[in-house]
Parts: structure tokens; C-alpha cells; sequence
């Protein structure tokens, strides 16, 4: 009786897993500014749903529980990343040699801008704006309040105008994060 509830279990995050592990892949992408490590942190998700599978399919929201899983292994990489540029950084700033005003590129990717932003304001945006998510969805997945997504997302909004330098900031941001989504669709 056993095998039969764990066939069951099996075949239907298998399902679920066919469903969103693109979506949650772009998510990561689109969190971390890394795509090689998007399909990383996508399988990771997944790993830990399937070990709280009960738990996870019982869920109201099953995808929006793997979104916040997805948010959290993003924001922990994040803050590995910063840790060890801040060590990379210690080590060369005690060098003689320094870098003055490195040659910046006139317009700033969306991309670049993205990274740019705390990662509560960029994963309100990438979620509410790349993905659509209502603000109760987005709160759902990131775990924190409906009101906090939207002063996190219109500030976050006004930090990508302010780096990209024009009132169009929205349209970029919609276009740049459908052109990720086609490309990472053609490399699968």
C-alpha cells in the first residue's frame, strides 16, 4: 500500500517538476544575474521540495513555496558572493596598485542594473514585473507582507529609472527579461 501513495507522490512532483523547473530556473537567473548557476539553484529547489513533498503538495500554493525556496538559495548565494568579494576586495585594497574609476560603459545593461539593487527590491521587481506575479503572489513567495512588495517594488522601480537613466525603465526591464526567457528556452 505503501509503494502506491509513493508512486503517486513520485508521478505528481514529477509533474510538478516539468511545470516549473524552467520558470524557477529564470527566477534564479534573473535573482543571481548568473545563469550558469540559474539551472543550479533551480535543482536545488527542487531536491528540497521533493524531500518535504507531503508537506509542499498539501501547500494552498505549491509554486509560490518553490518560489520562496528559490529566493532564499538565491539570496544565500548572494551573500556568499558579496562575502568573498569583500575578502577579494580586503586583500587587494592593501595593495599599493589601485584602480581609479574604472571605465564604465555609458548605458547600464538591465541586467547590471538589476544586480545593483538589494535583493529584497530585485526580487520584487524580477517577480512582480518578469513574472507577473500579483502582489499577494510576491508575498507569498518572498514571505514577507503585500505592503512591503509594494514599496519595495516602486522603490525598486525608481532605482532601475535612476540607473538607466530614463522614465522608460518598466519597458526595459519587460523586454530584457522576455529576451532571458526566450534565450534560456532555446538552450534547453
Amino acid at each position: 500500500m505503501g509503494t502506491v501513495v509513493d508512486d503517486a507522490a513520485s508521478v505528481e512532483f514529477h509533474a510538478f517538476f516539468e511545470r516549473h523547473y524552467a520558470e524557477l530556473s529564470r527566477l534564479a537567473h534573473l535573482l543571481t544575474g548568473e545563469p550558469d548557476t540559474a539551472d543550479d539553484l533551480a535543482a536545488d529547489a527542487l531536491l528540497a521540495l521533493w524531500h518535504r513533498w507531503d508537506r509542499v503538495r498539501a501547500a494552498d500554493h505549491p509554486a509560490a513555496y518553490a518560489r520562496g525556496v528559490v529566493a532564499n538559495l538565491a539570496r544565500t548565494r548572494i551573500r556568499s558572493a558579496v562575502r568573498e568579494r569583500r575578502r577579494i576586495t580586503l586583500f587587494w585594497s592593501q595593495r599599493e596598485e589601485k584602480a581609479e574609476n574604472p571605465d564604465v560603459a555609458g548605458v547600464v545593461d538591465v541586467r547590471e542594473a538589476l544586480r545593483r539593487l538589494p535583493f529584497r527590491k530585485r526580487a520584487c521587481v524580477v517577480l512582480r514585473h518578469a513574472f507577473d506575479l500579483s502582489e499577494k503572489d510576491t508575498a507569498l513567495a518572498l514571505g514577507i507582507s503585500v505592503g512591503t512588495v509594494k514599496s519595495q517594488t516602486s522603490k525598486g522601480m525608481a532605482e532601475l529609472q535612476r540607473l538607466l537613466g530614463t522614465q522608460k525603465a518598466t519597458q526595459k526591464v519587460h523586454a530584457v527579461m522576455a529576451r532571458t526567457d526566450e534565450t534560456r528556452g532555446r538552450n534547453r
